[in-house]
């Protein structure tokens, strides 16, 4: 069974979990931008955690199955049809051999996860199946006309599944290890101002746009290990909060550190959209 991309839109990749464990090589860990709603979308199709998965950014994509099969598309709010007929949001929906099924562009969010019965059974790079757009390891872009293999269903679909995590609100934020690089208010500040989404944001890091956050350190920083969510700082005082496809190290000081159950909402921002942050566990 093969899925046939008829249109990718701006930017559809395949993911999966991630490939962790390599940063020492130099390998990031990649994965989905917004992991509740990858994983919500697999469990809607009755896959297990690893199966791999499109992830969609600004919508546009078009597919065909050669059989009947489950499907489920969650994340970014998009019109979801088959054939021209209506479908839902974040539940399991059939998709009838030949028929086209078809997302719309995001009205709110950016990714949208689109999970099929059995997963897209792609060979795993290193370990995994995700894609890594820093140095491109992994299944290649999907691109118009791919055909992608599908896997064998592992169970039945579920009727209903747990909701979506709530809106956005603030981002919450630990201080960095490199928080005494700045003065001793710039937490505070970072936390009081509000950022504008850069255009220039991807899955590598999200780029904002406000008040300069300024070191009183200003000597060379040896590269070192960061984590995900690490906000760095470099000499332009704009931060940036590192996505899913984050060097292993990096350049500049880390004046905070996203919390890990907040770093979906910096895969659904969209580019001139406004962030603000919050200290807090």
């Amino acid at each position: 069974m093969v899925l046939t991309v008829v249109r990718a839109g701006p930017l559809t990749l395949v993911q999966d979990r991630g490939r962790t464990g390599l940063a020492h090589l130099g390998v990031p860990r990649a994965g989905p931008l917004d992991r509740p709603a990858a994983e919500l979308a697999n469990r809607l199709v009755g896959n297990g955690p690893d199966a791999a998965l499109l992830e969609v950014t600004g919508g546009g994509l078009e597919l065909v199955s050669d059989a009947g099969v489950w499907v489920a598309v969650t994340g970014a709010e998009v019109e979801v049809d088959v054939d021209g007929a209506g479908r839902g949001l974040h539940r399991a929906e059939r998709l009838p051999a030949g028929s086209l099924l078809r997302l719309g562009a995001p009205v709110r969010g950016l990714r949208s996860f689109v999970a099929v019965a059995g997963g897209v059974d792609v060979p795993a790079v290193l370990g995994s199946r995700s894609t890594d757009t820093l140095a491109w390891v992994g299944p290649p872009r999907v691109l118009d006309g791919a055909t992608l293999p599908v896997g064998v269903p592992q169970g039945p679909p579920e009727a209903v599944d747990a909701p979506r995590l709530p809106r956005p609100g603030r981002l919450r934020v630990r201080p960095g290890p490199r928080a005494d690089w700045f003065g001793s208010d710039a937490l505070r500040r970072l936390c009081q101002a509000a950022y504008v989404v850069g255009a220039d944001s991807n899955r590598v890091g999200l780029r904002l746009e406000g008040p300069a956050l300024e070191r009183v350190r200003t000597e060379e920083l040896p590269s070192e290990g960061v984590v995900l969510g690490a906000v760095q700082v470099p000499p332009n005082g704009q931060p940036v909060v590192f996505l899913a496809d984050h060097p292993p190290t990096g350049g500049y000081p880390v004046l905070a550190v996203v919390h890990p159950d907040d770093l979906w909402q910096c895969g659904q921002a969209r580019p001139g959209e406004t962030l603000r942050f919050v200290t807090g566990a």
